[in-house]
Formats: structure tokens, C-alpha cells, sequence
């Protein structure tokens, strides 16, 4: 895994700054992104881990995992874990594990809420088809 933190000007690693995000969490949704970060990692040992988008209102930034591009982010509300992937619209899905930005062209997520099963297998084929797909267009 390759860590970058473009936002924090190198003051702390990304995958640091990921680590504070889970640990601040501290509820079912730090253990959800845990679990995804894993999955993400096992699925692509050479995805590179980010945090962006860090301002006032969100001081400790959206996970990204990207790979020849974004495959997915990371975001956390109070009700949910949303998984999105830039260009999901573009992937197989033969498991059905998209819920959610459905009707856009580009990205598709997957909102995991307490409790909700993530079928862990299907979750890194997709991770490895978004990498497949980054890596083809810039070779394209």
C-alpha cells in the first residue's frame, strides 16, 4: 500500500490520518470502514491510500483508495457508510451491491448501514474491476 496526503502539506501519513478518522469514529461505523479499508487493501496491494477534500466542516477528510485514478471513497454520516466508486456506472455488479447513486452516469455507491452484510468476496471483485478499468483508460 502506497500512502499519499496531499491536503495535510506531509505532516502526518495518509494512512495515519485514515487511522484518526476510524479511531474518532469510534460506533459501528469506524468498525465498517475498518473493515472496508482491509478489503480494499487485500483486494489491490498497490491501491494508494489518500485523505481529501479536509476543510472546517469536515476537518478529517474523506478516505480515497486510488489505483491509475479514484476506485473508491470512503464517507461516514450518522446513519450510514457510504462506499463510492468514480465510475461505478462503467462495472459488473453481478452481485447486485450498488444501493445507492444509481441513476448518475458515472459514480455508484454502497450505503452500508448498522448491521447490513457485505458480501466481502464480491466487494474486492469490484475493487479490482474499477482498478482494471482506471488502468485501461490511461493505457487507452
Amino acid at each position: 500500500m502506497k500512502n499519499e496526503d496531499r491536503a495535510s502539506g506531509g505532516t502526518a501519513t495518509a494512512a495515519a490520518l485514515v487511522d484518526a478518522h476510524i479511531n474518532a469514529l469510534s460506533d459501528w461505523r469506524g468498525e465498517v470502514l475498518a473493515r472496508v479499508r482491509a478489503l480494499i487493501m487485500q483486494a489491490d496491494a498497490d491501491i494508494v491510500e489518500e485523505v481529501k477534500w479536509r476543510k472546517p466542516s469536515n476537518p478529517a477528510g474523506v478516505p480515497v483508495w486510488s489505483h491509475g485514478g479514484i476506485v473508491c471513497t470512503g464517507e461516514t454520516y450518522r446513519d450510514k457508510v457510504k462506499l463510492t466508486f468514480a465510475r461505478g456506472a462503467a462495472l459488473e455488479d453481478p452481485r447486485g451491491l450498488f444501493n445507492a447513486s444509481l441513476d448518475g452516469n458515472a459514480r455508484r455507491a454502497i450505503d452500508l448501514r448498522q448491521g447490513d452484510p457485505l458480501d466481502a468476496d464480491a466487494f474486492k471483485a469490484l475493487v479490482r474491476a474499477a482498478v482494471a478499468l482506471n488502468l485501461s483508460r490511461r493505457r487507452g
